[in-house]
């Protein structure tokens, strides 16, 4: 099974140098796409192979290039979102942390393609070992000739920076991150119109998550066919999927997108630990559906989950188990996104802490009947169109699956006036 994008990590050991990665074949998409490929060209490449972006959302990212007005001579920027805030998700890190120059080579190209000089990774600020890695990487790569002016030699120019997250769960929203970078409050802008044609300083600019920008350089090298049939649909490649929770071997593995919950969670995963049952899990971090046991065997692709009514997300599972009360859980997760809100619109800015507070009323023992039908409300006032952006609608997702699949547990804390986890 190929692993293009995990081959050269090895966590025991530091990630290669630019010398011993160019001996593994690396840069060599930068050198094809430079010398060999007009940027439409490169486009055109990516948009064939169905690359789909990472980050959660899914969107065809030859397509998100192809939006950039390319008939203008004005600025254009490149932004990699490295701003993981997503609770339960730590596939970026891996990457950031265990190969920089894949990433970097992948962003050269990228910038090429919509031919922007400016390219900037937006960084989460808590990934120490991440930020020293790639600004050594950088280095290495500027002193090779490979970002600077006239790279290789084609006349080709491009600054890379790395810039520090100020650590907000909205910076995964790729308007509020501009605003970020700019200096300003992260927070959303209205769209239209799109970072494609208005981004950042105004300018034309393309957003793209880590894992996205590291399967560009591999696309260059290989064609639009390899990348298809490394997966098993009809959406191309493989995909980091994690697993955190009770389980008896928690990480990371690089798969065909396609793999079954199931296989990701009992033969990668190794199973639930002794003493531990399955109740349920969060398929792509913690702003998806819940996923229970009749779903197992669903395949992990965008299309496929979404059928079930969640969505792959990140693709990182967290997994509920059945000594963990699950109230206690969706309070846990509420709070966060509570926290975390921007505060710019009311259903996420008073709706979010509202049921934080209702959620803590009911696992304190002191909830009533009524509470769920409000929670129910809150759900629908929380749903996509209701609010700025995805954030409350995000947070919604757990929530209302959550009461669906254990609601049960709900009643039980409420006619019990406990929680029935707690001695």
């Amino acid at each position: 099974m190929e692993r293009p994008l995990t081959q050269h990590i090895h966590p025991e050991s530091s990630p290669l140098n630019l010398k011993e990665y160019q001996q593994a074949g690396g840069y060599a998409g930068v050198q094809k796409a430079l010398k060999d490929m007009t940027p439409a060209e490169v486009t055109n490449l990516v948009k064939t192979s169905n690359l789909l972006g990472r980050g959660g959302a899914g969107f065809p990212t030859g397509v998100k290039w192809s939006l950039v007005p390319m008939d203008k001579e004005e600025p254009k920027y490149l932004v990699c979102n490295a701003d993981e805030m997503e609770p339960g998700t730590f596939k970026d890190r891996y990457l950031l942390e265990g190969n920089p120059h894949q990433l970097i080579a992948g962003m050269i190209i990228a910038a090429y393609a919509i031919q922007a000089q400016t390219a900037y990774i937006f960084l989460r600020w808590a990934y120490k070992k991440a930020e020293t890695e790639l600004r050594k990487a950088i280095s290495e790569a500027y002193a090779a000739g490979l970002l600077g002016k006239n790279i290789l030699g084609t006349g080709y120019n491009l600054e890379m920076n790395v810039h520090l997250s100020a650590g907000r769960y909205i910076c995964g929203e790729e308007t509020a991150l501009l605003n970020s970078l700019e200096g300003k409050r992260a927070i959303p802008r209205t769209k239209p119109p799109f970072p494609a044609i208005s981004g950042l300083f105004g300018k034309p600019t393309v957003v793209n998550n880590v894992e996205t920008l590291c399967w560009i350089s591999h696309i260059v090298e290989n064609g639009a066919d390899w990348f298809k049939g490394l997966s098993l649909t009809e959406t191309g490649g493989t995909k980091l999927f994690g697993v955190s929770g009770k389980v008896k071997n928690p990480g990371l593995w690089e798969l065909p997108l396609g793999t079954t919950i199931r296989e990701i969670l009992e033969d990668h995963a190794g199973g639930m630990l002794d003493g531990y049952g399955f109740r349920g899990l969060l398929p792509g971090g913690a702003s998806t559906d819940f996923l229970i046991e009749e779903h197992l065997d669903v395949k992990m692709d965008f299309s496929t989950v979404s059928a079930v009514k969640s969505r792959m997300g990140t693709g990182t599972m967290i997994i509920l188990d059945d000594k963990t009360c699950p109230v206690a859980f969706l309070h846990n997760v509420e709070k966060f996104f509570a926290l975390e809100s921007c505060g710019f619109c009311t259903p996420c800015r008073e709706g979010l802490p509202w049921v934080v507070k209702i959620l803590e009323a009911i696992e304190n023992g002191n909830g009533r009947m009524e509470h769920l039908d409000i929670l129910k409300q809150q759900t629908r006032y929380m749903a996509p169109g209701n609010t700025f952006c995805a954030h409350a609608p995000g947070a919604a997702e757990p929530l209302q699956s959550g009461m669906n699949y254990f609601h049960d547990d709900f009643v039980s804390h409420i006619k019990e006036k406990k929680c029935p986890w707690k001695p």
